[in-house]
């Protein structure tokens, strides 16, 4: 099979830069047109929505003006002025030019009997503050008469502008129709173009592609002895062709080469090693999810749906860490974090009587290392240290940078480890574990240490005097 000389990837580019070029300019085109119709067609009945502001203005103006003349209300008096001023405000904007339109005259006689009407409305407010009763009954009888011419001519000049702009409105959404039709024409027809240009591009590369389809489902089954007999031209199928070809090759070569490698048994000792550490990091015991549940409930019914907030927020953290870095290693800083969390967890599980204590040295906290490290160990010192005592008992978490490596120590005050228990989990021996709790024991941890820095990490585990206190001592290389 024969192909012509010309770049298929030229081609193409310049034919969807052509099209995308002419519609970028047509929508340009239409969108301004349909933009500017729209524009018109919002702003065809924005007269009568002014004009009926101004009616409410007005009749709130006369609502708090009789209010006060009646039982003296200054609520009402202050509202008056308020409502007065934003009134203001609006007939200053309105036409007062002298014209022969009669909606010009309608508009410029409702602005000046508006100003009178307030006059008026303001003589008869100082006419009633002054005890000047004939008065003030004179002038608010002459504003109201003013208010109802007022409320007349807005109501003739509405009529007038609701006709004039009825028929605007049609014409526009007339205009608009004829414009929606332009557009979905000309984006038919750029499409209609567009797609028998393709058509014609895409016959051209189908039959060897094709081809090429067939030869690779070969390859796919394991026959790696499939190459393509296609006289290639200087396009991308040649292109193709040519680096299908290469690939079958190499793929013999490379298959002959893993058949020989001795890396496979390496590789299986990894995965192995990999299965491991995910199903050690999974361990973790469904009660002490529902006992620090038991503990949300608890505290919904005792404390206010803020402090249950915060409570829930810090489980969800806690859980959503467990589950995230099941298979993934950590900051020392995220793993701090973590500790937060189920110390206030266990906090408000036990009205907050743990007592926490941090001496961290913040450089280090950007070191990795696996996951699921300092919680069980702090979750150690209280299910087995301090629990028993909880009002004198203590636990402290340090860590600091020894140069060379990072030094951590988790402690308590509590009541100490027997000598079997610390050589049996130092061993990696297996350890019963306490339904309350996460499930993830020191042993747990030791051995993940070991698979993530082999023999650069070392951990011990020491009794403080009279067999008072603990200690977890690890020192781990820094992994950034």
């Amino acid at each position: 099979m024969r192909r012509s000389d010309g770049s298929i990837k030229k081609k193409l580019t310049f034919i969807m830069i052509y099209m995308i070029v002419l519609i970028f300019f047509s929508n340009i085109i239409m969108f301004g047109l349909v933009n500017n119709l729209t524009r018109q067609l919002d702003s065809v009945y924005s007269s009568n929505v002014d004009l009926n502001e101004l009616q409410e203005q007005l009749n709130e103006l006369q609502k708090n003006l009789y209010n006060y003349l009646k039982v003296r209300d200054y609520d009402s008096l202050q509202e008056y002025y308020r409502v007065q001023q934003d009134l203001n405000a609006r007939l200053f904007e309105m036409n007062d030019d002298v014209t022969g339109n009669k909606s010009d005259i309608l508009e410029k006689n409702i602005k000046n009997m508006s100003y009178r009407f307030i006059r008026k409305a303001d003589d008869s407010i100082a006419a009633k503050r002054g005890m000047q009763i004939e008065d003030y009954k004179a002038n608010y009888e002459e504003a109201m008469n003013i208010y109802g011419y007022i409320n007349s001519d807005i109501d003739e000049l509405n009529e007038t502008l609701l006709k004039n702009n009825a028929a605007s409105y049609r014409s526009l959404q007339s205009a608009l129709g004829i414009l929606e039709a332009a557009v979905i024409g000309v984006l038919a027809i750029i499409m209609i173009f567009g797609i028998y240009v393709m058509t014609k591009m895409t016959n051209e590369i189908v039959a060897p592609l094709t081809l090429l389809s067939k030869k690779a489902e070969l390859v796919g089954e394991g026959d790696f002895n499939q190459k393509l007999d296609i006289e290639s031209g200087d396009d991308e199928i040649g292109i193709v062709t040519n680096a299908f070809n290469g690939m079958v090759d190499s793929l013999n070569e490379y298959m002959i080469r893993v058949k020989e490698s001795a890396d496979k048994e390496l590789m299986m000792e990894n995965h192995l090693k990999e299965a491991r550490l995910r199903f050690l990091q999974a361990q973790i015991n469904p009660h002490f999810l529902f006992n620090s549940l038991n503990a949300g409930v608890q505290l919904a019914e005792m404390e206010n749906d803020e402090k249950t907030s915060v409570f829930l927020n810090r489980m969800a953290d806690f859980f959503r860490y467990n589950v995230k870095k099941t298979t993934e290693d950590a900051t020392l800083e995220e793993e701090v974090k973590l500790v937060d969390d189920y110390i206030y967890i266990q906090n408000v599980r036990f009205a907050g009587d743990i007592v926490f204590i941090k001496d961290i040295d913040e450089s280090v906290l950007g070191y990795r290392i696996p996951s699921m490290i300092l919680e069980p160990l702090v979750e150690n010192s209280l299910q087995h240290g301090i629990r028993d005592d909880l009002s004198s008992g203590h636990i402290k978490l340090e860590i600091r940078d020894k140069k060379t490596y990072i030094y951590i120590c988790v402690s308590d005050n509590g009541k100490g480890i027997d000598e079997e228990t610390r050589k049996k989990i130092l061993g990696s021996g297996k350890i019963e574990h306490d339904d309350d709790s996460t499930g993830i024991g020191m042993d747990n941890v030791f051995s993940r240490l070991d698979f993530y820095f082999g023999d650069n990490a070392s951990y011990n585990i020491k009794s403080g005097i009279d067999g008072k206190g603990t200690e977890v001592i690890l020192k781990i290389p820094k992994k950034e």
